[in-house]
């Protein structure tokens, strides 16, 4: 199975120190329908919290901010943090159709206006007390885990596509070296789950 969706709740939740069950679906079993047709939009990763049941990564990835307070200390962070994580969500988008319909054909472009798409998370780290902190504020939040799995899977699919943005580039070094997350990335686990599926970059 690939990193997909799944990996920055699997970052949060490691930080945290959070356990979790995995339950890995194969191709086989999810061509076969029933479960498909069981999720409510016909999609996975499916998560259970209790009896609370959600799909949607980025509607998991915000219960788990509110459940473990990383949603920014006040309404005015909890907005920013929103913003950040609907920006990564654009990203992770454009990255998508690079990597499912358009590779051969569009990856000079993408690496072309790769520039561009990263500057406003440079932007927003030099505006949060130059860059030494988090996305937003002064603790750790859900965007951060989303926004660093993105960096993380770019330094891959484009090599060197930080070294121009400074405070970007510590950040994700920053953040990876915290210990329980840094144990995490370092697991065969994570190690050994393609990033971007079947897709040889």
């Amino acid at each position: 199975p690939s990193s997909g969706r799944c990996e920055a709740l699997r970052m949060l939740l490691a930080d945290q120190g959070q356990s979790w069950k995995e339950e890995v679906v194969t191709k086989e079993a999810w061509q076969q329908g029933s479960l498909k047709a069981s999720c409510l939009y016909g999609q996975l990763p499916k998560f259970q919290d209790g009896d609370l049941t959600l799909y949607q990564s980025n509607a998991i990835l915000r219960h788990l901010g509110r459940s473990l307070g990383l949603y920014g200390k006040d309404q005015r962070e909890a907005a920013l943090v929103d913003m950040v994580n609907d920006g990564v969500e654009d990203h992770r988008k454009r990255c998508g159709h690079l990597i499912h319909h358009n590779y051969e054909e569009g990856k000079a472009q993408y690496v072309q206006e790769l520039p561009g798409h990263l500057k406003p998370f440079e932007t927003l780290l030099a505006q949060n007390q130059g860059g030494q902190a988090f996305i937003v504020g002064d603790q750790i939040s859900f965007a951060d885990y989303n926004l660093l799995d993105l960096l993380l899977a770019h330094q891959v699919l484009v090599p060197g596509c930080l070294d121009t943005f400074r405070l970007l580039s510590a950040y994700v070094a920053r953040l990876s070296a915290r210990p329980k997350l840094k144990a995490f990335l370092a697991s065969p686990e994570h190690v050994n789950r393609p990033i971007f599926g079947g897709r040889k970059i």
